[in-house]
């Protein structure tokens, strides 16, 4: 695999229904090297750190094979950066990959903390009010990482995988069960023991306080 393009975003507004959002979610491919940091890129501008950023969400990396598909998809090429991802790497399909999985590039290591939920500031830089539901259909969710090693990458630079050796869940099925009315304790549980980011735990803590609850009352 290969580090296909670097990304970053400007502070940019958009139409989001009947309000304007300041976002960072355009991302443009950058020439030369770039400078990866605990809290993210170099640069790249977070709007809403509420839901974006922070050191377990520091950086989107996206696939070129997922790239490919919506290319397809879509009937003509999609680019790097087009979804809001930081890092666009060769041959990487999201699906595949376990949560704490690492990456490896240049001086840097990453750790997958979490899939990419879709919202609706992503269908607004789409144009496509259904966006969120064919991104959902696509399972095709990129990948949210930590910085476990910062320093600096530059595209055409390797990038080596690692297994993760510890207690871990695909990252594709904690992307299906985000939408699952029904949840399962046991489920909610093992999604605890893999060292998801922190936004993913705390919905997961309160989906499964909902259950005890619930349990309880029963």
């Amino acid at each position: 695999m290969k580090l296909t393009s670097i990304n970053i975003g400007q502070e940019r507004s958009q139409q989001n229904g009947n309000r304007i959002e300041i976002t960072g979610i355009y991302k443009l491919p950058i020439q030369g090297p770039a400078q990866v940091m605990t809290l993210g890129i170099k640069g790249d501008f977070i709007a809403s750190e509420k839901d974006h950023g922070g050191p377990d969400q520091a950086v989107y990396v996206y696939g070129g094979e997922d790239y490919a598909w919506w290319s397809h998809e879509f009937g003509k090429e999609i680019g790097p950066g087009t979804f809001g991802d930081n890092l666009t790497v060769s041959e990487l399909e999201s699906s595949k990959f376990n949560i704490g999985d690492y990456l490896h590039i240049g001086e840097v290591t990453l750790q997958v903390t979490a899939p990419r939920i879709p919202c609706a500031t992503f269908a607004a830089r789409m144009g496509d009010p259904l966006f969120v539901k064919r991104f959902r259909k696509a399972e095709r969710p990129g990948l949210y990482c930590r910085v476990i090693r910062e320093g600096t990458v530059e595209a055409d630079h390797d990038v080596m995988i690692e297994t993760y050796q510890g207690e871990t869940i695909p990252a594709i099925d904690l992307f299906r069960d985000y939408y699952r009315r029904n949840k399962k304790e046991e489920t909610l549980r093992n999604f605890l023991r893999a060292p998801i980011a922190i936004r993913a735990r705390q919905d997961v803590e309160n989906d499964l306080q909902k259950i005890l609850t619930q349990n309880s009352v029963l």
